[in-house]
C-alpha cells in the first residue's frame, strides 16, 4: 500500500498512516457486513483511482475472485466512487451488477479524516445466496451500518488504538451487542455460550453486561469499576475475564455514527485453551532452565572437590592432571549455565568462547594472551557443549607444550561460518594459532598427542562430525584446524515470544 499511495496520489505520510490504520481494522466491517471491501485513493492528477487495499470476509462469499489492488479506474467509469468522493456520504444508489453471473450490490463509503475525504471503499456484497435474515444476520448488518457511517465521519478507526486482529476476537467468535446504557440487545450463541462457560446461569439478553461480568470475575476496587466499565463498551478497550476455570477475552467498541454513542459491540472469544497451552510452555521453559542451572551448579561443585583434592596431592603430575579435569568441568559449566539463561537449547558461541579463553588463560597469568576474531554464531547445545569442550583443551594443550614455563606469547582464535561453495550445508571453520615453539618434527596429528588431543579427535571427528588438524604455523608457532558441519544460523528467540 505505502508504494502505490507513494507513487499514484497526493496523501501525505500521516493520511497513509490513517489508512493503516483503518486497514487494520476493516476486517471487522467485512465479517459484519458480509461484504468485500476495497479501498480506493484518488489519483495525484484527480483524473482516476487506485485500489491500494482489499478485504474478504469470514462470513460469506466473495465477490471478488480477482487480486484488486493496484488496479486503476477512471473517473466516471463507477458512478458511486465519484459521489461518495464528491459529496462525502454513503452512496446505495443504483442496482446490483452483474459479474460473472454473480448478482453484487455496490456500495461506496467516504473515508474521512479530519474533515477531509482521503478514498472511498467500495463494498461490494455477494447476492447469490440472499436469504431472510436471521437476528444474527440483521444485528451483523446493523452494527456494520454504524460503523460505516463513523468512518464517513472519521470516528473510525480510533485514533492511536491499533490493534494486532491476529490476537484480538473476530466477528465470528462471539458478538454481544449493548444499548447506550450498556444492556445487552443481543448475544450471539458463541457468546452465550462463552459467558455460561464463565459461570453466568442466565440468558444474557437484558442484563448490564459490566455488572454481570464483574459479578463473575469478583474483585475490588479500582479492577471492578474498570471491568464495569470495559464491559459496558465506554471505551475502546481490551481485557480478560477469568472465573470458573475459564478465560474469556473480550473487545469493546463504542458505537457512535452521528456523534453520540448509541451503543457498544462486544466481541469476545474464549482463549482458555490458548492460555492453558501457553502456562504449560512458560512451566516447560522454567524448568528446562532450572535443570541447567543445577546441573550447572552440580559441575561447580564437582569442580570444586576437584580441586580441593588437587591442593592435597603431593605428586605434581597428579596435582596437574586434576587441574586439567576442573577445566574441562569447568568449560561443560560455561554452556549450562547460558543456557540457563535462555528459553531454548541455543546459545551464542561468541560468549562461551570468550570465557574459556579468559578461565584457561588462568594457567599461565601474565605470561600468555588470547583473542577471539570472527564469529561463532548461535549454536544448539548439542554442538556448543562438546565444542567448549574442544576449545577448552586445545587452548590448555597450546599454553602447555608451545610455551614454556616464563616464555611469553598470545594465542588467537578466529570463527568463519558459512555455506562454502559447491557445498549445501552450512560449515563452521575454527583455527587456533599460537606463536609458541611449535610442534615436533615427527608429531602426527593423526594418532599423537597426549590424552587431550585424543578427546579432541574423539569429540570433533566422532561426536561432531567434523575434521580435525594440526599443523607448523605460517612464520611460527603451531595451527589447529577443525571444520564443523553446523545448521543454519536462526535468531534466538525473544523472552516475549
Amino acid at each position: 500500500m505505502n508504494d502505490l499511495v507513494r507513487q499514484h496520489t497526493a496523501l501525505t505520510d500521516v493520511e497513509l498512516e490513517w489508512l493503516h490504520l483503518l486497514v487494520s481494522e476493516w476486517q471487522l466491517l467485512a465479517d459484519l457486513s458480509f461484504a468485500d471491501l476495497v479501498l480506493w485513493v484518488p489519483t495525484l492528477d484527480g483524473t482516476r483511482y487506485v485500489s491500494v487495499a482489499q478485504m474478504r470476509p469470514n462470513t460469506g462469499p466473495t465477490s471478488h475472485q480477482d487480486d484488486m489492488v493496484g488496479h486503476l479506474v477512471p473517473r466516471g467509469r463507477r458512478p458511486l466512487l465519484d459521489a461518495a468522493l464528491d459529496e462525502g456520504r454513503i452512496v446505495r444508489e443504483g442496482d446490483p451488477e452483474w459479474r460473472e453471473e454473480v448478482p453484487v450490490r455496490v456500495e461506496s463509503i467516504p473515508v474521512r479524516r479530519e474533515g477531509r475525504v482521503l478514498g472511498v471503499i467500495a463494498r461490494n456484497t455477494n447476492l447469490l445466496t440472499v436469504r431472510t435474515p436471521s437476528r444474527l444476520e440483521l444485528t451483523y448488518l446493523q452494527s456494520a451500518s454504524d460503523l460505516a457511517q463513523m468512518i464517513a465521519a472519521g470516528s473510525f478507526p480510533f485514533h492511536g488504538h491499533q490493534v494486532d486482529m491476529d490476537h484480538v476476537p473476530r466477528v465470528g467468535d462471539g458478538l454481544i451487542r449493548l444499548d447506550a446504557e450498556g444492556h445487552v440487545q443481543y448475544a450471539s450463541p458463541n457468546a452465550l455460550s462463552a459467558y455460561h462457560r464463565l459461570g453466568l446461569a442466565t440468558d444474557l439478553v437484558g442484563l448490564h453486561l459490566g455488572e454481570a461480568t464483574a459479578e463473575l470475575a469478583p474483585s475490588r476496587g479500582p479492577v471492578h469499576e474498570a471491568m464495569v466499565k470495559l464491559a459496558s463498551g465506554w471505551a475502546p478497550r481490551g481485557a480478560e475475564v477469568e472465573a470458573n476455570d475459564c478465560i474469556v477475552q473480550l473487545r469493546a467498541i463504542p458505537l457512535k455514527p452521528k456523534g453520540t454513542r448509541i451503543g457498544s459491540l462486544i466481541l469476545l472469544r474464549d482463549i482458555t485453551e490458548v492460555r492453558r497451552r501457553e502456562r504449560e510452555l512458560i512451566t516447560k521453559d522454567a524448568t528446562i532452565r532450572e535443570i541447567h542451572h543445577r546441573v550447572k551448579n552440580n559441575l561447580q561443585t564437582v569442580a570444586a572437590l576437584l580441586r580441593l583434592q588437587a591442593r592435597r596431592m603431593d605428586s605434581d603430575r597428579g596435582r596437574e592432571a586434576l587441574e586439567e579435569a576442573v577445566r574441562r568441568v569447568g568449560s561443560i559449566a560455561i554452556v549450562h549455565e547460558t543456557l540457563s539463561q535462555n528459553l531454548d537449547e541455543r546459545v551464542d558461541f561468541d560468549e562461551i568462547a570468550d570465557r574459556v579463553l579468559a578461565m584457561v588463560a588462568e594457567i599461565s597469568p601474565g605470561r600468555v594472551t588470547g583473542r577471539r576474531t570472527g564469529r561463532f554464531g548461535i549454536l544448539g547445545a548439542e554442538v556448543a557443549t562438546p565444542l567448549s569442550m574442544v576449545l577448552t583443551e586445545v587452548l590448555q594443550n597450546a599454553i602447555e607444550h608451545g610455551f614454556g614455563p616464563g616464555r611469553q606469547g598470545s594465542i588467537e582464535v578466529h570463527a568463519v561460518r558459512g555455506v562454502a561453495a559447491g557445498q549445501d550445508e552450512a560449515r563452521l571453520l575454527v583455527t587456533v594459532q599460537d606463536n609458541g615453539r611449535g610442534l615436533p618434527e615427527d608429531f602426527d596429528a593423526k594418532s599423537g598427542g597426549n590424552l587431550g588431543l585424543q578427546i579432541v579427535r574423539t569429540l570433533v571427528e566422532g561426536e561432531l562430525g567434523g575434521t580435525f588438524d594440526m599443523l607448523p604455523g605460517a612464520e611460527k608457532g603451531t595451527r589447529v584446524l577443525f571444520d564443523l558441519p553446523v545448521t543454519a544460523e536462526k535468531p534466538a528467540r525473544a523472552d516475549n515470544r
